[in-house]
């Protein structure tokens, strides 16, 4: 399934990214408790390469056993430090994933009867789907809060925190695409004041939307 361009008839896309630990995830969920349908491309990925999905088995012909668990799962920790390692190695792996993800996001998009559609994509930066969506809004912080909050979440090592921050796209890369940006310095409470008020924002701007197509 393709969307050549913005999205059409009642729905409006938002699109969601920000670098690893920015708090993307947080705010997701505080759209979604609002009203917003979440189509989340992590979700959609982790289903893409389930036991017996098509993807799954690609991915052991092109890496090799090694990557697949006892159980016959993904070994997602071994594969992740692979591809932060090594760039073509990413590069095969998004060419194996990324076709999926975008069709299966797109399907989900355009069945949702919500106010307006909110598709997650951590790396939106360059991404096909950038160009079916009416916003971009990113989380943004620091590196070094960053780096905080992913050394206390997933217990990396400093050096391989930085290596995981280092692959994705820069913040000003990130920025640079933005529609909208909630910056996420300071505390819970003030992450989910600025989400509420964006979610009134896309109200705004979805019902705005839907009368101008009609």
């Amino acid at each position: 399934m393709e969307l050549s361009s913005k999205s059409e008839g009642p729905s409006f896309y938002v699109g969601l990214t920000g670098g690893i630990a920015s708090g993307k995830s947080t705010v997701a969920d505080t759209l979604g408790e609002l009203g917003a349908d979440i189509i989340d491309t992590d979700v959609i990925a982790r289903t893409a390469v389930e036991p017996g999905q098509p993807a799954l088995e690609e991915i052991r012909r092109q890496f090799g056993d090694t990557f697949i668990a006892s159980d016959g799962t993904l070994d997602r920790r071994a594969l992740r430090k692979l591809i932060f390692a090594d760039d073509e190695q990413r590069k095969k792996l998004e060419g194996i994933l990324h076709p999926r993800i975008r069709e299966m996001a797109l399907e989900q998009a355009a069945a949702a009867t919500g106010p307006y559609q909110v598709l997650v994509v951590p790396l939106l930066t360059g991404s096909p789907l950038a160009s079916a969506l009416d916003r971009i809004l990113v989380v943004d912080c620091s590196e070094e809060t960053q780096l905080e909050r992913l050394l206390l979440r997933d217990s990396e090592s400093e050096q391989q925190a930085r290596s995981i921050i280092a692959s994705q796209a820069s913040r000003d890369e990130r920025l640079a695409i933005a529609d909208d940006v909630i910056h996420n310095d300071g505390t819970l409470e003030e992450l989910e004041a600025a989400t509420v008020a964006m979610h009134r924002q896309y109200l705004d701007l979805a019902a705005a939307a839907r009368s101008e197509r009609g």
